[in-house]
This record gives C-alpha cells, sequence and structure tokens, in this order.
C-alpha cells in the first residue's frame, strides 16, 4: 500500500554536499513523497551555484500530510541557520540549528506527522566543536526515542551488514563486545530483519573478531568464549545461525546463504559491504520505534557546490525508507 504520509528528510551539514543531494530529489521518480528540513534560503543559493533547476516551497510540518510537490519542486520545513554556510566551510555556529532539525523531524515521526526519516550526511566534527557530546546520527537518534540499544545495519542490494560496535576506537572492540551485548545485538538484528524486511526466518553469520576466528585460541580466545557460546544460545532457540566466522570468508560465497552478517566492529563490516556497493549502499538504523535511513558517505566538503555530488545513495535510502516503512 503506498504511503499517506511523506518521509521527511534532513540536508545535513551545510557546508558539504547534502544540500544539492536534496535538491536532486526534485528531479527524480520516487515511490512516495518527501519533504525536505533545511533552510530554504541555503538550498536556494546551492540550486542556484550548481545550475540545478528546483523551485523550493516552504511549508510547515503540520502541512507536510497535505502539500503535494510540483513539477522540479521541493517542499522544504524551514530550519534556518545561524551564520550563512560556505561549502566546504565547517561553521559550529550552526551545529546547535543541525541538531534542533533533528529533533523535529524524530518528533514528526513519532507524532505521526512523517512516515519515516531519512538522514543526509553530518560532519560529527563541527558538532563536537560547538561543545556538544555527538558520537553520530545512530546514538542521537537513540538517544531521542528511547531507544536502549540502536543496531547499524548498512545494505546493498541483498547485502546487509550489521555492526556489534559502531563508532569506537579500535583498542576498546574487545571489552566492549561482551556477551550480553552481542546477545542484544542479535536480538534486534533477528527482530528488524523479520518485522522491517519480511524475512519469515532470517540466516544470519557471525564474524570472529580475531583473525581466523581466533585460530583455536592462538590468536585470541574472545571468539572461543565470547561470540560462540552466544551463536550456540541463539541456534538452540531456533535461530539460523553460523559462526564465529573468520571474517575474511563470512562474506563470501563460501559461508552460505545469508540474509546478513554480523560483523564485531565498524571497519571490519563496512569496507566489504562500501566495496561491493559504494554509491548506492544504504544506513539503516535498527531497534528504533521509527523508520530511519542514510546515505553510506560522509559530507564530501571537497565537492561541495561543485555539482559533480552523486545522489545515488540517497536516493536509495529513501527508496529503502518507504518500503521499509509501508510494512
Amino acid at each position: 500500500m503506498p504511503l499517506d504520509k511523506p518521509l521527511i528528510v534532513t540536508a545535513g551539514e551545510p557546508a558539504g554536499i547534502g544540500p544539492e543531494l536534496c535538491l536532486a530529489l526534485a528531479q527524480q521518480s520516487l515511490p512516495c513523497s518527501v519533504v525536505v528540513l533545511s533552510d530554504p534560503d541555503v538550498l536556494r543559493a546551492r540550486a542556484e551555484m550548481v545550475g540545478i533547476d528546483v523551485s523550493v516551497r516552504e511549508i510547515s510540518a503540520n502541512d507536510a500530510g497535505v502539500s503535494r510537490a510540483e513539477h522540479n519542486e521541493l517542499l522544504v520545513v524551514p530550519q534556518r541557520f545561524a551564520e550563512t554556510p560556505v561549502c566546504g566551510q565547517l561553521n559550529p555556529a550552526n551545529a546547535s540549528a543541525l541538531l534542533d532539525g533533528l529533533r523535529l523531524a524524530v518528533r514528526g515521526c513519532i507524532d505521526g506527522q512523517f512516515a519515516g526519516l531519512v538522514t543526509a550526511p553530518l560532519q560529527k566534527s563541527v558538532v563536537n566543536d560547538a561543545g556538544f557530546a555527538f558520537t553520530g546520527h545512530t546514538e542521537f537518534l537513540a538517544e531521542l526515542t528511547n531507544c536502549r540499544l540502536p543496531v547499524m545495519l548498512l545494505v546493498a542490494d541483498t547485502l546487509r551488514v550489521a555492526l556489534a560496535s559502531t563508532h569506537l576506537p579500535l583498542r576498546d572492540v574487545p571489552d566492549f563486545v561482551t556477551k550480553d551485548r552481542l546477545r542484544d545485538v542479535l536480538q534486534v538484528l533477528f527482530t528488524d530483519l523479520r518485522s522491517k524486511f519480511g524475512i519469515d526466518s532470517p540466516e544470519v553469520v557471525v564474524c570472529g573478531l580475531n583473525p581466523h576466528a581466533g585460530e583455536g585460541g592462538y590468536l585470541g580466545t574472545e571468539d572461543a568464549d565470547v561470540i560462540a557460546p552466544v551463536v550456540a544460545e541463539f541456534a538452540a532457540r531456533g535461530h539460523r545461525i553460523r559462526g564465529p566466522l573468520p571474517a575474511d570468508t563470512a562474506f563470501t560465497p563460501a559461508a552460505g546463504k545469508k540474509d546478513a552478517v554480523l560483523a564485531m566492529y565498524h571497519d571490519q563490516g563496512l569496507p566489504v559491504l562500501k566495496y561491493a556497493g559504494f554509491g548506492h549502499a544504504v544506513n539503516v538504523t535498527l531497534g528504533l520505534p521509527i523508520v530511519r535511513t542514510s546515505v553510506d558517505h560522509g559530507t564530501a566538503l571537497d565537492l561541495a557546490g561543485s555539482g559533480r555530488a552523486d545522489s545515488g545513495s540517497l536516493m536509495q535510502a529513501v527508496r529503502l525508507a518507504a518500503t521499509l516503512a509501508e510494512r
């Protein structure tokens, strides 16, 4: 059934490529209505800068459900910036508006104004430079929605990669990935693969933490002592799960059919995903009470205003958010 409410898209860091990615939405055939949350003046200036023929129409959040965009028109819920953004130049003065925009978008999803949230990239460093403790969209959205455990899932076509830990220094990962953490992450992963992705009996492959999944203890004991017992618990409860498998083979056909791979840390799983689907991969936050998808790339400050930004990942994020929201 088509969505009867729009998706809301936050335009992200205004000094990056987010504004021009959002402008491209007005020129695409999309499966549902979308509204963008950003500063309308920034979007108009960027459209002129890169030569995109898009008309920006301001609407209120309350009118988002009944407003319909005309050809080459972008509906925008205004979120004004304190200072005029300059392409490629981060400005902490605008960080507060970015966070306020996310709060507005999440509240609109919870209140039923929007069917789901799609986010263009933010620059974490500029938010921290402004004095806000901020480790990323995923953690901030979890806080806003009172979600105890968000799980990051990246999707590229049929490849899905979930993460047991997200934005942590590598030296902290072994202590962070406990049995309880793995149990909670796997529960969210199995639940949302069923409820949001419509997979009746999902199969999950779990990566080991160490090379060769510990090589029988010679390359670390975490795989045998922490990961293997949790995998065995879930298998005993009837889940289709295998692991821990060496990460260098877990993604290959030799590991067998799988609906998702659970990687232990950020750079164990995401290089494979991005190699397979860079430019059209999508970031999904599992465990939230709302639908949230995002692009698979950063702010690309060096490309901002050049007209060369690739909007493929944002378009896929919108399409996947619509599919998830319909379910």
